[in-house]
């Protein structure tokens, strides 16, 4: 028979509170990737690898949110762990794989749009893959065409967020560039919602529940955990930046002195006032024959 679902059991509180945790995620996400790009050294894949998460994080949180205000008519529902578990690793690799193609190829052409579609196509399996852990008394059905859309959505929103990333910077660039990653998890879900229909096995005389708080919120308390730890290496992150752009050309580490030679604002160092200091080789030979 056909099931009635409820997607909106809390009016608005979850859409809003979802899409929060959603461009919070992708905020975190992209900064980082934004500092990958702007720094040197062996740190740079971890900045890739912690903004992967992050998005990871927020997407995955975000869809478990949305779902605490999904039920359906006359019948309980449940989770299985492993499933939901793992819709939280493919969404975390899919989105690594996208970003690091972006990191290193750059956010343009073909390493833009290979890097939007893998994170966008992340997105999205995560989604179906959430939703394939749900347990009822009865079965999922999805319209084709407004799966398709939805995934669209996720891979066009995706690949402008990844541009946005690697082409804007500052304060009010990444803010844009997190609501749009915002609005792809968000859209995408949403949209998929709404190509979902259920079948119930047969009539049942429970009533209507969906996954409350009190099972979704152990769940939660991992990726929270990883976006809070994101958000604090963020944050103070700009502090040891500036300390450590105080430390003199010369003195940092993989430098070569070319560098060093044409660093801008960097002037030749003076002898008594009258001229540059000239090195050992511009002076004449000390040898007895030239004395």
């Amino acid at each position: 028979m056909q099931g009635t679902v409820d997607g909106f059991s809390y009016g608005a509180v979850t859409p809003v509170v979802a899409y929060l945790m959603a461009c919070i995620g992708g905020a975190l996400g992209l900064r980082c990737t934004s500092r990958y790009l702007l720094v040197t050294g062996s740190w740079r894949p971890a900045w890739l690898a912690l903004g992967a998460a992050a998005i990871g994080s927020g997407i995955w949180t975000m869809h478990f949110v949305a779902m605490m205000g999904f039920s359906i008519e006359g019948t309980a529902m449940h989770y299985d762990k492993p499933i939901t578990f793992a819709s939280l690793a493919l969404a975390i690799v899919m989105v690594g794989v996208g970003i690091f193609i972006v990191g290193y190829r750059g956010a343009t052409g073909t390493a833009l749009f290979t890097g939007g579609t893998i994170t966008g196509l992340g997105i999205a399996s995560m989604h179906y893959l959430g939703m394939a852990g749900v347990r009822f008394h009865g079965r999922f059905t999805y319209s084709t065409p407004t799966v398709a859309v939805s995934v669209v959505i996720a891979v066009v929103a995706a690949t402008v967020a990844l541009w946005a990333a690697g082409r804007v910077h500052g304060f009010p660039g990444s803010v844009g560039a997190s609501l749009v990653m915002g609005l792809a998890v968000s859209g995408m879900h949403y949209t998929g919602m709404a190509a979902l229909g259920v079948r119930l096995d047969g009539p049942s005389h429970a009533a209507a529940s969906g996954p409350g708080a009190s099972v979704l919120a152990p769940m939660l308390i991992g990726p929270l955990a990883l976006l809070l730890l994101a958000g604090a290496v963020v944050i103070f992150d700009p502090m040891l930046m500036a300390r450590a752009d105080r430390t003199p050309v010369e003195d940092r580490p993989g430098v070569p002195a070319a560098a060093v030679a044409a660093h801008p604002g960097r002037r030749p160092a003076l002898h008594e006032g009258q001229g540059p200091i000239r090195r050992p080789e511009h002076y004449g030979s000390r040898t007895p024959q030239n004395r």
